[in-house]
């Protein structure tokens, strides 16, 4: 069964599928555990302290961790990996990893684990002073989980640079899991402190999972601490400018979100909650596809096999343009419907909701550009190139915040959507340029001519779409939950089974492509195939 779900994903959009699935199950058991934390517990203290706990530990674990390997180990791993003779290269270079990611967390950590009090009074200074303690608590417990998560995002590194993506993309699942456990049980033997266990525990299943596929395909533990190491050089020089990528990225956030707060009463709350509707999207389909084309990036970069690059680019870009074009339609004209079904419940009234939902709009017309910033900073990446989406990302920022002080003025928490929404545009763009003067041709005649096809496909899906919601009115009542649900199932399911119909008879090669990889999979996992034993290790 390991070996089963372990498998290498032989295609882009195979990959792609994997790990938008698991995704997508992550989400949902996310949103599970949010219904099991707020029903428990309510809004109240204990919530309060949890998440205030949440925000060092994230920060470090952000900044140290995804800024040293999201953009650097996969493809320093893959070029020692692709050549047989220089894989025991690619081990000890994880080893080594390894070891740095993780000594220096734990040095840090420390350090955090000490200063946790002043540190507590910082980030939630309106707290009474007992729960600013608690706050310190929670945070000295999480500070381990985060070292967990750091030896686990390795492990996730060297499986995604060999294209194993099921257990990557199921780590997160089983994390939320670890959660929940803890919020159900652990609070019931330590009391409010076992929610933070439960986080220490879905970080230790994250980890266990990753090392399991890890060493079913070869993985040797043997300890390297060498700073001097040409690729551990080469790891660090390339970490200094992804670090400041994320923390410019996270910088516009906060500011967007401080000026948020300087709005209208519940303007913060509006801006989160259309945020979060619309990366629901943008991550399942953008971050996975990335995700899922690093690695062949990466490769055909190091052999030099430019047009291979190009062409995986070019098909990677295409897929996402295929489901971004009718999300990015559903959105638009199901917004209030999807704003309703979400968020819209108790206190949250019709108001709330037509200002969360022409927030999404805007969020939503740069569902495309917002998804490729992902893939193109990836090609980048595979360069061994993080200074140009350090630049890129740092005028996109500018415009954005500058823009946010003008549209505020005018639409109020809207224009925050909108300043959002243009940095992404001029992100992706920025980026673009930029890879076609290093490229040279991105293939986009071919984008285009698929483009239009979408497009015909994508206007004709809106107009059914438009069309049958005001049908469903007058048949189902909107007064209820199951009524709105109804509506927006309705009228987006036809949508959708219309951009399907004619995006097939326009001869789309990318519906095509991602039925045979779909059906690739499905004849795989029905077919059976003798194995024979060699003691392979545990399962």
């Amino acid at each position: 069964m390991l070996r089963f779900i372990n498998a290498e994903s032989k295609t882009i959009v195979g990959a792609a599928v994997v790990v938008g699935v698991l995704s997508f199950a992550s989400r949902i058991v996310g949103l599970v555990r949010d219904r099991i934390l707020a029903g428990e517990f309510g809004a109240g203290d204990t919530l309060d302290i949890y998440y205030a706990a949440f925000k060092i530990p994230d920060l470090l674990f952000a900044l140290l961790v995804v800024g040293a390997l999201s953009a650097s180990f996969i493809p320093l791993f893959t070029k020692s990996y692709i050549h047989k003779e220089s894989r025991k290269r690619a081990w000890k270079f994880a080893n080594n990893t390894l070891h740095i990611i993780g000594i220096s967390m734990i040095v840090i950590s420390v350090i955090l684990f000490v200063f946790a009090n002043p540190l507590s009074q910082l980030i939630a200074p309106g707290f009474h002073p007992i729960k600013q303690a608690s706050v310190a608590s929670f945070t000295r417990v999480m500070l381990l989980a985060q070292i967990l998560l750091a030896g686990s995002m390795i492990f996730g590194s060297v499986l995604q640079s060999l294209k194993r993506f099921a257990l990557y993309a199921l780590a997160p699942v089983l994390y939320n899991i670890g959660i929940i456990i803890g919020a159900l049980w652990f609070v019931d033997i330590m009391g409010p402190i076992g929610l933070a266990w439960g986080v220490v525990f879905g970080a230790f299943l994250h980890l266990f999972v990753q090392y399991l596929g890890c060493y079913k395909v070869g993985y040797d533990y043997e300890f390297s601490f060498k700073w001097k190491d040409k690729d551990t050089r080469e790891l660090l020089k390339l970490t200094g400018p992804r670090m400041l990528g994320i923390a410019i990225n996270q910088i516009m956030f906060v500011i967007l979100t401080v000026m948020a707060s300087l709005l209208a009463v519940g303007s913060v709350t509006v801006f989160q909650f259309a945020y979060n509707i619309q990366f629901f999207p943008v991550g399942i389909i953008g971050v996975s596809y990335a995700i899922a084309a690093f690695p062949s990036f990466s490769e055909h970069l190091e052999k030099n096999e430019i047009k291979k690059f190009v062409t995986s680019f070019s098909a990677t870009i295409r897929q996402i343009l295929f489901f971004m074009i009718p999300m990015m339609i559903l959105f638009l004209i199901l917004r209030a419907q999807i704003v309703r079904v979400v968020v819209g419940a108790g206190a949250f009234d019709w108001t709330a909701t037509v200002l969360t939902a022409d927030t999404l709009a805007f969020f939503a017309l740069t569902f495309v550009p917002q998804a490729l910033v992902f893939v193109i900073a990836r090609a980048f990446f595979a360069l061994h190139d993080t200074v140009t989406p350090l630049i890129a990302g740092l005028v996109a920022t500018l415009v954005g915040i500058v823009s946010a002080f003008l549209f505020t003025d005018y639409f109020g928490v809207i224009g925050l959507g909108m300043a959002y929404s243009l940095a992404a545009i001029v992100n992706a763009l920025l980026l673009w340029v930029l890879l076609r003067q290093r490229i040279g041709t991105l293939d986009e005649l071919r984008i285009t001519q698929s483009l239009f096809k979408m497009t015909v496909a994508g206007l004709a899906a809106g107009v059914v779409m438009q069309t049958v919601k005001p049908f469903v009115v007058s048949v189902i009542s909107l007064e209820t939950f199951f009524g709105v649900l109804s509506q927006g199932f309705i009228a987006g399911g036809l949508g959708l089974a219309v951009y399907v119909i004619i995006a097939y008879s326009l001869k789309t090669e990318e519906l095509n492509v991602f039925l045979k990889s779909i059906q690739r999979k499905i004849l795989r996992k029905v077919t059976p195939d003798e194995v024979i034993s060699k003691g392979d290790g545990p399962v």
